[in-house]
């Protein structure tokens, strides 16, 4: 089964940038899932236990490192990228 999710990071403290950065680098280590950046949110698309592993570990480390944050996600059944509309 095939996974589509929309995430956004708050951080939060004053200096927010470089630790929604390094969420977004780790999601890229990820070579399996396809993940899309742009100035509102990240999306990410995969297979779904896969996905949710991943975001799962990240979204641990991203607390571990970073301290306090928000993540707003939106999940869809289905691969939704933009290059599987256009096929």
């Amino acid at each position: 089964m095939k996974l589509s999710v929309e995430i956004s990071m708050y951080p939060l403290k004053d200096v927010y940038i470089p630790s929604i950065q390094a969420f977004i680098d780790r999601l890229n280590t990820h070579p399996e899932l396809r993940v899309i950046t742009n100035t509102m949110s990240t999306q990410v698309f995969g297979d779904y236990d896969l996905l949710m592993d991943v975001l799962k570990q990240e979204m641990r480390t991203a607390y571990e490192k970073h301290g306090r944050a928000i993540f707003v996600c939106k999940f869809i059944d289905g691969d939704l990228s933009p290059e599987q509309r256009n096929a």
